[in-house]
């Protein structure tokens, strides 16, 4: 399951590169010196490609972090985390689709060391204009992962997304997205918001504010972890 999902998002992704697709990067940095020490460095790459049919989607996300620990007179990981995700999309009409998609996470502080997610989803826009975009999505899926343990397991889920987009004026706009992925031995919750301001066609500003939460967290660890980044976007 795990090679078979890292091998298709790779070969979606290098898809990507082709006529017609668009995309968007971002990139967030933070050092801090002097009486405290930080570092922080987040990454998104995302690539769409749709036509009148298909909506194609592949996205690579990334984040480490090292702070002062006590006890250690070194900085010390406090985050280590990547994750590949694709989608491919077939629209019945312009606000009904189904929604085939792939997730592979790898985070070295979770209550896993890696899980692959494959799920067939039917997707409807509850509203779709200029200003307003509002969407659902759910259906079943599998999760394959590793826990901390070194044990391989595998489970039925339910995975449910909620994307929501509103443009306020040319230049400022809002987008929230809600991923749920619901399953006996863990539901995995991920919100992420953000505010985003166009400095131009192609550069932009985004504040965002993600929470990540495992219902079956690692022992002596937060079931829920936060997230505020301040990220240049650029669009291509």
């Amino acid at each position: 399951m795990r090679i078979v999902v890292a091998v298709s998002l790779l070969a979606m992704s290098s898809a990507a590169f082709a006529d017609g697709w668009k995309g968007t990067g971002e990139l967030g940095l933070a050092l801090s010196r002097g009486n405290s020490e930080t570092e922080s460095l987040n990454a998104k790459l995302g690539f769409t490609l749709e036509d009148a049919q298909w909506k194609n989607v592949v996205g690579f996300a990334a984040l480490r972090q090292k702070g002062e620990v006590a006890g250690s007179e070194e900085l010390t990981l406090t985050a280590n985390r990547y994750e590949l995700s694709g989608s491919s999309a077939y629209k019945f009409d312009e606000r009904r689709y189904l929604n085939g998609s792939l997730r592979y996470e790898n985070d070295d502080f979770a209550p896993f060391e890696y899980q692959a997610i494959a799920a067939l989803s039917y997707g409807y826009y509850a509203i779709k204009d200029d200003t307003t975009e509002l969407l659902f999505e759910g259906g079943p899926g599998y999760r394959r992962f590793k826990a901390v343990s070194g044990d391989t397991d595998g489970e039925l889920i339910l995975r449910g997304l909620m994307g929501f987009k509103h443009v306020f004026t040319a230049t400022t706009s809002f987008e929230n997205s809600l991923l749920v992925e619901a399953g006996s031995d863990n539901t995995f919750v991920q919100n992420d918001a953000g505010l985003v301001v166009k400095m131009s066609d192609a550069l932009a500003l985004k504040a965002g504010l993600q929470l990540r939460h495992n219902t079956d967290a690692a022992p002596g660890s937060e079931k829920t972890d936060s997230l505020f980044t301040t990220n240049l976007v650029y669009n291509f």
